[in-house]
């Protein structure tokens, strides 16, 4: 068991390992490779079983950033890191650490939708825990083989809907793995606690099952009531093995994402981060955008593309801050303009599901639109011009769909255009920030899900935020971890958007990125951390305590990855 070697609540400096020889080598949390001193080889049983030097961490480093150099594609670059993080993870965090702003789109979007692409093709090593759909009736006995008792931090998917790249089936455990080493990277939410899962539940995606080298369960896809019962079983194993853990449901398939997350957010402390970390990462953006133009959020015209669970997670964190500027919720709904693949989403509409009703505008009012037929579709297009827009969002995963003309009319009657095409991975991006600020004469306030250079354009150099979760759920899930709360609460996303929009640099500059750089998300999750830990106690999910309490638990929860001091256990 991983606390028969490695005990978190020991002196960080100097930890008592179990563990020798080649199997201390094997154990990534534990080994330093080339930089074990010569006591520790000699006390711990490695004198031989590495080279004579003694590496110090700098050149440890260099060495490994070198090779990871060598590599020039970025799958292998991916597939170069994934292995160092299975053999030596401080080394791994380290260096990603030192390098994030050109690592973290490797490690996370846009390059793991490849990884997840080619999962059987690549794999190596197994990491975290694959739940299997033949294996559901022995689902807490799966959850026995994780020896790891120290779990506080889960992200789980099935599969479905990764990026924008659709039905990856077991493909999609890359997904988990590299949110989880966000969580770490981001927040120093430590390695040891946090357990990626997949619910292999087979795919539809024919060409998975078409091929050899599948990995996951050749089947199609299981749907419906025994779904529900497999998830439920799944639940119940995770409330059983680990009480009072942070559950995160990831990529999960629309018709699914919304429901799960009703069935169990007041049963559990969890969250979905498609709906409610992308409807806060890109709150926190719009406050911003929306404070450089001298208005107010409550006289902003929204349009949506796309109406599924990142759509709907944005648009009803709007509404929550609308509502602290007097305006109810079906006022707020009017103000919200969502176009899903039939068109703009409207009362006259058949067959719409609740989350796409709540925000269906008067059929009376496309009605009035001529000579539109109000029985005809109304494409992105059209309601562009007929609602002019102050704001624009692409969540559909649809390429270029921001068009020329498009973006042309939005511009004639705003000042400043407020774009944000934030589908991912860059592939399935609506819009290339230069072209948006061509198209508006520099006007536009971008930005993109994926990473972007800076843009010149009118003479004026423009820094491209990225409206990246990283910004958002690792510090959600340091304030959990430091506040000790036993939910998590729309609020606690509010207070989270709030703080991150705090730390945008276009508040000070004009031209600067609507969001922080890259290089400073560990300061901006430990104050997304705070506030979330307050509201928790604000809507009292967690205890109260002092604000330096809270303060204190958030810094200690923060892991650094260094190399402890290792010694030999004495019984």
């Amino acid at each position: 068991m991983l606390t028969q070697v490695y005990n978190l609540q020991s002196d960080k400096d100097a930890i008592e390992v179990s563990l020798t020889g080649q199997m201390l080598l094997e154990t990534p949390l534990l080994n330093k490779g080339s930089v074990f001193p010569e006591d520790e080889r000699r006390a711990l049983g490695l004198l031989g079983l590495l080279p004579y030097h003694v590496a110090p961490v700098k050149e440890q480093l260099t060495r490994t950033y070198e090779n990871y150099c060598r590599e020039d594609t970025d799958l292998g670059r991916y597939m170069y890191l994934a292995s160092l993080h299975d053999r030596n993870e401080v080394l791994f965090y380290r260096l990603v650490l030192d390098h994030i702003r050109e690592m973290s789109p490797i490690v996370y979007t846009p390059v793991v939708g490849l990884a997840c692409q080619n999962y059987s093709h690549i794999y190596r090593r197994p990491r975290g825990l694959y739940i299997s759909y033949p294996y559901r009736d022995e689902i807490e006995m799966l959850f026995q083989n994780v020896t790891n008792d120290q779990v506080r931090v889960i992200v789980v998917t099935d599969g479905e809907r990764i990026l924008g790249l659709g039905d990856l089936g077991v493909g999609g455990m890359d997904i988990p793995v590299g949110k989880l080493a966000l969580y770490t990277l981001c927040a120093g939410i430590h390695p040891a606690t946090t357990l990626p899962i997949m619910l292999d539940v087979g795919t539809d995606n024919r060409a998975l099952l078409d091929d050899p080298l599948y990995l996951g369960w050749h089947h199609e896809r299981v749907r419906g009531a025994d779904n529900d019962a497999f998830i439920e079983a799944f639940v119940r194993a995770v409330q059983q093995r680990f009480p009072g853990v942070l559950l995160q449901w990831e990529d999960f398939a629309k018709k699914d994402a919304r429901r799960l997350l009703e069935r169990y957010r007041d049963k559990l402390c969890t969250f979905n981060d498609d709906i409610q970390g992308t409807g806060a990462v890109t709150l926190a953006g719009l406050l911003a955008a929306v404070d450089l133009t001298g208005s107010k959020l409550s006289e902003q015209r929204v349009v949506i593309l796309g109406a599924g669970s990142a759509a709907t997670g944005i648009a009803e964190q709007l509404i929550a801050v609308l509502a602290s500027e007097g305006i109810s919720p079906e006022e707020a709904r009017r103000l919200i303009w969502l176009v899903d693949t039939q068109g703009l989403v409207h009362t006259g509409r058949r067959n719409l599901d609740v989350e796409k009703w709540l925000y269906a505008q008067p059929q009376e009012l496309i009605t009035a639109w001529q000579p539109v037929s109000s029985s005809e579709p109304v494409g992105l297009e059209e309601v562009v011009a007929r609602v002019h827009p102050t704001i624009l969002i692409g969540t559909a995963a649809c390429a270029n769909v921001f068009a020329e003309s498009m973006v042309r009319e939005m511009a004639k009657h705003v000042a400043r255009p407020i774009i944000f095409p934030l589908s991912n991975p860059t592939s399935k991006c609506e819009a290339r920030p230069e072209d948006l600020l061509a198209w508006t004469g520099g006007r536009a306030l971008i930005a993109t899900g994926s990473p972007f250079p800076d843009v010149t354009s009118q003479g004026q150099t423009y820094a491209i935020g990225q409206c990246n979760n990283m910004f958002i759920f690792p510090g959600v899930g340091l304030g959990v971890l430091a506040s000790q709360a036993k939910r998590v609460t729309n609020e606690m996303f509010i207070a989270a958007a709030r703080a991150l929009s705090e730390c945008s640099p276009a508040r000070k500059n004009p031209t600067a990125s609507l969001y922080p750089r890259i290089e400073d998300v560990r300061e901006v999750s430990r104050r997304v951390a705070l506030a979330v830990g307050l509201a928790a106690q604000q809507v009292g999910v967690a205890d109260q305590t002092t604000p330096e309490e809270l303060e204190r638990r958030v810094t200690e929860q923060m892991w650094e990855p260094h190399y402890p001091r290792l010694l030999p256990r004495k019984d």
